[in-house]
């Protein structure tokens, strides 16, 4: 229990002082809400010693009164306080992921499950929000409230007071196997419940393909399998838990029972007052009142630990931006230096070297799965190379900071992630104090400003989550005029023209045109005649540089671009339209 503790107050950082005051009220809480036993006494020793005047009434009620006032204000204040670092505690954490994510390297993406890291920042975090506040508080003021009771018994008797003390201590006993059984079975269920959370996500991302294929019964069975994982493995939790908090239970009765039968021994015997052996009869019970009730919450201790441990795992995840500084390059050409990277065991990138100078075009074409994607990728230091290295303006991308380096940077992708947000807010993303007019100027340029304002409310319009609500074009041309609004000196383009259709690539070529306008270009591409007019092509071919040169050098040489040219079809994985080649 203590480690579980220890570890929760170095979760909380900068909240400590929140829930240390907390405690600290509870404490008082506690002292006051004793008093209330020492009304008791006042009234008892009266009808005892047929003392009762009007003045023990006063001072009786007195107590009384100031026992439940100070008991009321003191829980306010310890709930205002754990309530509020409890919440900004979560609040801290969810955020401190966010920032993370952003410094993670991809591959962390790729090698972890969507659902594990959406199951971690909701679920998991909503767990410790929900249970920290009342598990922690309530286990720890149970055991405070119960020793400070057990011990002010010594008032009575000191023999009485160490029969209170062995009922909690066997009831920590117990309660630290309990621990035990609950921290081999809390990784599970918050395993089933990332399992699940995959599951759910898969479920609704596929929903078209499963439709497409007449799966749903099939997906509505792994859908119920994930359901019925997480029902059984929180069942057997709350079964295992059962035994323990039986035994718990009842060894705090048979101490309790213990007291007023001892009590009343010591009173025939005639070494205890009546006074004090009507008190212990009646307090006898009402001494572990609280740790009775938090009882049941200490199995959730562990719950709290393993909860813990998945946010920590995220927060002590690589980041690729620890060493990196700001700079500002006095040029922009980018040069690879005997670059090598792998995804795993596969080796994707081999010892390739090439020179993009500043204000040229580059085109990168190769078959499907040569390493195209990837290569761009270490130019934006998505990942790090394993070898050799990646220079922006003779500066090492890692030895930058990484919001340094991807200010010179813009990407526009082949599958365009829009947010569930205005149009507006989509194309300044970037540059969230733009002003209007510099948005309309920046989607007039990408050719989207006649489509926007054909939308119901214009530049306001709330489009679908990915951008659900408009065409691959329209997506296209909003995700351009986003990096138009950036204006960053290098510009890499994924095969950003590869799945527009014939009606919107013309709009879409003069939007990139208006993008890439005096800037160093990285393009990947499969479109003649996209590529032809490049300062340089390099072809990628297994992870390796099979060719470079331009256009007109490489079409007189035999290889796979001049395959890829004179055969206007597929080649080694590669597939040109007639109407391109016009």
């Amino acid at each position: 229990m203590i480690r579980s503790f220890r570890k929760f107050f170095t979760f909380v950082e900068s909240q400590k002082h929140n829930w240390y005051l907390g405690i600290f009220y509870e404490i008082i809480r506690c002292v006051l809400e004793a008093l209330q036993f020492v009304a008791l006494f006042v009234v008892l020793d009266g009808l005892v010693h047929d003392s009762i005047t009007t003045q023990t009434a006063i001072i009786s009620f007195g107590i009384m009164l100031a026992s439940v006032l100070g008991t009321i204000l003191f829980w306010d204040l310890a709930h205002a306080k754990e309530g509020e670092g409890s919440y900004r505690t979560c609040e801290n954490k969810r955020i401190q992921i966010g920032n993370r994510m952003k410094y993670m390297p991809m591959g962390y993406f790729n090698s972890h499950s969507l659902g594990n890291l959406t199951s971690v920042a909701t679920a998991t975090m909503s767990d410790l929000e929900s249970m920290a506040f009342v598990v922690i508080v309530r286990t720890l003021v149970g055991v405070i409230h119960a020793v400070i009771f057990s011990l002010a018994m010594c008032y009575f008797n000191w023999k009485l007071s160490l029969i209170f003390l062995l009922g909690v201590i066997l009831f920590m006993i117990i309660n630290t196997m309990l621990l035990h059984c609950s921290r081999r079975l809390s990784p599970k269920r918050l395993e089933a419940q990332t399992k699940f959370m995959d599951a759910v996500l898969e479920y609704i991302q596929g929903m078209g393909v499963v439709r497409a294929f007449h799966m749903v019964n099939q997906s509505n069975s792994a859908m119920g399998k994930t359901i019925e994982e997480t029902q059984k493995k929180n069942m057997l939790l709350e079964r295992r838990r059962i035994p323990y908090i039986a035994a718990e239970q009842i060894v705090l009765r048979i101490a309790s029972a213990a007291a007023a039968f001892c009590s009343i021994a010591l009173f025939i015997n005639g070494t205890l007052e009546m006074t004090y052996c009507l008190m212990i009869l009646v307090s006898a019970f009402m001494v572990y009142s609280q740790l009775e009730s938090a009882g049941e919450m200490f199995f959730m201790l562990s719950m709290i630990d393993a909860s813990i441990d998945r946010v920590e795992e995220i927060n002590q995840s690589p980041q690729i931006d620890i060493d990196g500084k700001e700079q500002h390059p006095a040029r922009l050409d980018i040069e690879m230096r005997d670059v090598s990277f792998a995804y795993g065991d596969k080796k994707v990138i081999k010892h390739v070297s090439l020179v993009v100078p500043q204000g040229t075009t580059t085109a990168i074409v190769g078959p499907s799965g040569a390493g195209k994607t990837t290569l761009v990728n270490l130019i934006a230091r998505f990942w790090d190379v394993d070898s050799g290295s990646v220079r922006i303006g003779g500066i090492d991308v890692k030895d930058y900071k990484l919001d340094s380096l991807m200010k010179n940077i813009s990407m526009v992708f082949q599958n365009v992630y829009l947010f569930p947000d205005t149009i507006e807010n989509n194309i300044k993303f970037g540059s969230p104090n733009a002003a209007h007019e510099d948005v309309v100027r920046a989607a007039k340029a990408a050719r989207c400003h006649e489509f926007i304002l054909a939308l119901p409310d214009g530049y306001q319009t709330v489009i679908g989550e990915s951008g659900a609500t408009i065409s691959g074009g329209e997506k296209q041309r909003i995700s351009i005029a986003r990096a138009i609004m950036k204006d960053a000196p290098i510009i890499i383009l994924d095969e950003a023209t590869a799945n527009v259709d014939p009606e919107n690539e013309a709009e879409l070529q003069k939007a990139i045109k208006a993008l890439t306008q005096g800037k160093t270009i990285i393009m990947i591409a499969h479109r003649l005649k996209t590529v032809k007019n490049a300062d340089q092509i390099i072809v990628i071919n297994q992870g390796k540089i099979a060719q470079q040169g331009t256009h007109d050098e490489l079409i007189k040489q035999a290889g796979i671009y001049a395959d890829f040219v004179g055969m206007r079809e597929k080649a080694i994985g590669w597939k040109i339209k007639a109407d391109n080649l016009a």
